[in-house]
């Protein structure tokens, strides 16, 4: 059964925390990580696109977690 966006932004967060965070932050600041939560393989990219173009190629019927290391969000709205 797929998981829902809930499960996967909580568990999205939950491995990126635990597990990447530390990992990434000192040499990829600002890039984008795509997590798949059900194998917890990551994907980096400079941009969403190419982050999820990489993820697509191993997992091409799967959803991704996206996360902008070193920031709370992968967007920030301007006003």
């Amino acid at each position: 059964m797929p998981f829902s966006k809930h499960k996967i932004a909580t568990k999205g967060q939950e491995i990126y925390n635990q597990k990447l965070q530390e990992k990434l932050e000192p040499e990829c600041q600002g890039q984008i990580v795509a997590i798949e939560i059900d194998s917890e393989d990551y994907f980096l990219g400079t941009s969403v696109v190419k982050a999820l173009k990489k993820a697509k190629k191993k997992y091409p019927d799967k959803l991704f977690y996206l996360v902008r290391v070193g920031f709370p969000a992968v967007h920030k709205r301007r006003w």
